[in-house]
């Protein structure tokens, strides 16, 4: 069962990446054509479909069985400083996830004065985290 549940535990976790990876760079798109009204309105629906349709789902699962996990085998906590790192940046990437809610509501209401190249650089944080939780749990470092 461990193996069912690390093994969907990491599918939606690709999931969620995707939309932490995707919406930040829709919001590049939306930052620098705010003057096109019609792909305003496009953007708009395709950032709040991406965060509520699949990132928020991906989330929840993501989050469920990653405890279900630790909870079936608490014995991790005693493998060393490695998961403590690890769920530390995870709730960094949790709250930037919830960040980028509080942006597209933002945008939503046409209040987002960031630019394009703010969210270039903001679009890298996942990346960063990413690489640094996947080092984490591989290398195990201590």
């Amino acid at each position: 069962m461990y193996l069912w549940i690390k093994a969907i535990h990491i599918i939606f976790m690709v999931s969620w990446m995707a939309v932490l990876f995707y919406l930040p760079r829709l919001f590049v798109y939306h930052a620098e054509n705010k003057d096109n009204k019609e792909f305003v309105k496009i953007v708009k629906i395709m950032e709040k479909r991406l965060f509520y349709a699949i990132g928020i789902p991906a989330f929840v699962i993501t989050l469920i069985t990653g405890l279900s996990m630790i909870f079936m085998n608490p014995e991790l906590f005693k493998s060393g400083g490695w998961l403590h790192a690890k769920l530390t940046l995870v709730a960094v990437l949790i709250a930037y996830f919830f960040h980028n809610e509080y942006v597209r509501r933002k945008f939503e209401r046409d209040e987002c004065d960031k630019s394009g190249k703010f969210f270039r650089i903001y679009n890298e944080i996942p990346t960063v985290l990413l690489i640094l939780i996947v080092i984490l749990v591989i290398v195990r470092p201590f």
